[in-house]
């Protein structure tokens, strides 16, 4: 069976999230940080858009958390440790 370089990566990847490597980070609202920090972090840490951390900041204040960032751990570690120094709530799951 010959397979393109193409179908060997997909494959490859496709196997790698299925092992479970795709994380999230999870952001909690808290009643200490303004819409403006939320909005700020998530754009410095997460390469958010003003508009995309905007709509992820509601979405945290009206339903209580928003996945804000996705990938493997070993990305979303140094993410969500910058967060949390940044007096946010979050975590990986």
């Amino acid at each position: 069976m010959v397979m393109s370089v193409k179908e060997k990566v997909k494959k490859d990847q496709d196997q790698s999230l299925s092992k479970g490597d795709f994380h999230e980070i999870i952001l909690y609202n808290d009643d200490v940080n303004t819409f403006d920090h939320v909005i700020d972090v998530l754009i410095k840490v997460c390469d958010h858009t003003a508009t995309q951390a905007e709509q992820c900041a509601l979405i945290v204040h009206y339903k209580g958390k928003c996945s804000v960032k996705s990938g493997t751990l070993f990305d979303l570690k140094p993410k969500v440790k910058k967060m949390i120094e940044a007096s946010l709530t979050a975590e990986i799951i």
